[in-house]
């Protein structure tokens, strides 16, 4: 009961992963089509935002349900009370994640902590793959897979935050500017620059998926 709960805790989080970035991918198209009205475009730039809040919901979820699972079926040892203390910091950071989003960033230190997380997140990760890859840190190697996969999606995350940083000034312009022809040209062309990197991380979650059910311990 617990394992079969776990598991769909987890594979609910690859769905809504995949499947939010997929609805925001689709409806970005429509910032870019030709011959859509300026408040269109706006309107399917709220939609794309408010629906890759599902992404980053399960991105901060892939952790504490992974290790949930991963304790469960016994390929880790760590003790319920660590996994419950991951779980705990997660949500913590899952109320943080929605209050930005809900409240359009709510200031600056609070972005910093979100960023701080995220990046710390990272590099703990990258850490101990690596480490389980090269045999040196005691975690079955599939586990070690998923977690540079998942340190890779957080920093493609990373990298797509940076690329779209002209995207908002530009949909500024796109709701006051009379000639908004440089508006959308710019929109165009920052939303090109970063659809090879979600498509990046659509492959991280198909490996990380891959291993999960393969969970070779050596190759």
């Amino acid at each position: 009961m617990t394992i079969a709960a776990f598991s769909l805790l987890h594979v609910l989080v690859f769905v809504y992963w995949l499947g939010g970035d997929l609805g925001a991918f689709y409806t970005s198209r429509y910032l870019t089509a030709d011959g859509v009205p300026a408040d269109r475009r706006l309107f399917a730039a709220k939609i794309v935002g408010d629906v890759d809040m599902a992404p980053r919901t399960s991105l901060i979820l892939a952790l504490p349900t992974g290790l949930a699972l991963a304790q469960s079926k016994g390929w880790l040892d760590w003790g319920w009370p660590i996994v419950g203390a991951v779980a705990t910091a997660a949500l913590g950071w899952l109320v943080l994640a929605w209050h930005l989003h809900l409240n359009h960033g709510a200031g600056d230190l609070w972005k910093k902590v979100d960023m701080a997380l995220r990046w710390g997140l990272a590099a703990t990760l990258t850490l101990g793959g690596l480490g389980s890859v090269a045999g040196i840190v005691p975690l079955p190697i599939f586990l070690g897979i998923k977690a540079l996969a998942l340190a890779g999606c957080i920093g493609l995350g990373l990298l797509i935050r940076r690329t779209l940083q002209p995207l908002f000034p530009a949909l500024g312009q796109l709701a006051s500017a009379a000639d908004t022809t440089q508006a959308e040209q710019t929109i165009q062309n920052t939303l090109n620059r970063a659809r090879p990197q979600v498509k990046g991380i659509w492959t991280l979650l198909l490996v990380a998926a891959f291993f999960g059910l393969w969970t070779p311990t050596s190759f």
